[in-house]
């Protein structure tokens, strides 16, 4: 563990190092070609540094952080685009912008809140639901101490439920330095996914809310603008809405083959097609069907998660259980916790 906590040391020393170099030389050529040149040494590196770590939450992060994120955020500074331009007024901002999954908040209060109207963090103070969400993550480890008893239906649950919970605390705890050192006001990184009533308010509105960020200027905007010349208005969403899942699931085939050196099995990249197609029906459906004529709420949401769930049982998560990444990611954060109380005063450790 202690060799592994080097190398991730390593991995954000260049990374700090490479984000440097962007925002005092790269910042300072012409938007264009010549950023653009200036950013492929940097757009190389962070798609080689996943691959100089082993632990499977420390590989997620460098590519999440890094090998999506930070390289679709550097693209877009190569040509003027936000978040990184005009660049931030210190180094630190510009690094915290550029590879961490936070988005400084524009919108007024008033609108934000109307838009979480449906939050069931909205009545529960948001540290009661983040000991919540703790609470059942540990008893999500508790159960697997007695994996071998349970159906394997039901291990691939708890292996949900733990994905999501450990990738929105993860994503939270990233925010906390920002916040507390710049005082900025950032956008929620996930919004009660398991609350949505359709795939689109799933994906657009609560799931990964950074990623739907980067993925809208990067893939949505210049699809749909090239569909507009065809399509016309209506119908112009659809094309670029697909292009958005496409590539989404290009993104997790390559973290897939992060985590496991095999060769892509593209079950991952269905999962994201299939999802793609069926948020495109749903929004042409929408257009057509007045809202009144809809299925009631509670009957959408029943549907959107048996879908979801159904279809990552089928798709996204056999390429895990295949393998063994599952393994990895449950005994990746005891051996985490084991080695960081180890470094603790003997004192520390013991309990009357």
């Amino acid at each position: 563990m202690e060799a592994e906590l080097e190398s991730i040391i390593k991995v954000w020393i260049l990374a700090i190092v490479s984000l440097s170099y962007c925002f005092y030389f790269s910042s300072k050529l012409p938007k264009g070609i010549f950023r653009l040149i200036s950013l492929i040494p940097v757009f190389f590196l962070f798609l080689y540094l996943p691959l100089t770590v082993s632990s499977a939450h420390a590989i997620g992060l460098a590519t999440f952080f890094l090998a999506w994120l930070g390289n679709l955020k550097l693209l877009l500074f190569a040509f003027d685009q936000p978040p990184l331009s005009p660049p931030p007024p210190s180094l630190f901002r510009f690094i915290s912008l550029a590879s961490l999954p936070i988005k400084h908040k524009t919108t007024a209060p008033s609108q934000s809140k109307s838009k979480r109207s449906n939050n069931i963090s909205n009545h529960l103070p948001k540290p009661v639901l983040l000991a919540i969400k703790v609470g059942i993550l540990a008893l999500v480890y508790h159960y697997y101490n007695y994996k071998q008893n349970l159906h394997k239906n039901v291990v691939v649950a708890l292996y949900c439920i733990q994905m999501y919970i450990e990738v929105e605390l993860m994503f939270a705890v990233t925010a906390v330095p920002v916040r507390a050192i710049q005082g900025l006001e950032l956008e929620p990184q996930f919004n009660e996914p398991y609350l949505a009533t359709s795939l689109q308010d799933f994906w657009g509105r609560r799931w990964n809310l950074m990623a739907t960020g980067i993925l809208r200027p990067t893939v949505y905007d210049p699809v749909r603008r090239i569909s507009a010349r065809v399509l016309g208005p209506v119908w112009v969403s659809l094309p670029a809405v697909l292009a958005v899942f496409v590539v989404s699931g290009l993104m997790h085939e390559l973290l897939f083959y992060y985590w496991s050196h095999v060769a892509p099995s593209w079950e991952v990249t269905w999962f994201f097609i299939l999802h793609g197609v069926a948020t495109t029906v749903e929004v042409a459906v929408k257009k057509v069907v007045p809202e009144k004529k809809r299925l009631p709420r509670a009957v959408s949401w029943l549907l959107t998660l048996g879908f979801t769930v159904g279809t990552t049982f089928w798709l996204f998560f056999p390429p895990i259980v295949r393998t063994g990444v599952d393994e990895r990611l449950t005994r990746d954060f005891p051996k985490l916790v084991d080695y960081l109380q180890g470094l603790l005063p003997s004192s520390f450790n013991k309990f009357p």
